[in-house]
């Protein structure tokens, strides 16, 4: 008859525990759009930036009154305006707005 060995179970290892972050959500670009008079001062501002009054500014790469400005943005909802020549002014290509404590509209992003 064999005699079967058995190893001693000694102390185990702790595996090891990383610290992990949660992931934070993957940014998403956005190209903002405005037409206005070739020359103009165009920024683009909302509460992705704290209605900041200098936005993000917007250029007119071609000379042509088309401004665009790109940023990156976390996935969600977000309400923002244009400064033109330092007017501020909804997004006239944006389909949906909401009503903003000044009594005037905001222009809605969702990401």
């Amino acid at each position: 008859m064999a005699v079967k060995r058995t190893r001693k179970a000694g102390p185990r290892k702790a595996a090891a525990v990383k610290n992990v972050a949660p992931k934070a959500p993957s940014r998403k670009r956005v190209l903002f759009s405005v037409a206005a008079e070739p020359g103009s001062k165009v920024a683009v501002s909302g509460d992705f930036n704290n209605w900041d009054t200098v936005g993000h500014p917007m250029v007119d790469k071609s000379g042509d009154g088309n401004y665009t400005a790109s940023i990156l943005l976390a996935p969600g909802v977000y309400e923002y305006k244009f400064i033109v020549n330092d007017t501020w002014s909804i997004d006239p290509n944006c389909v949906e707005w909401v009503q903003n404590s000044f009594g005037t509209l905001n222009s809605v992003l969702r990401v």
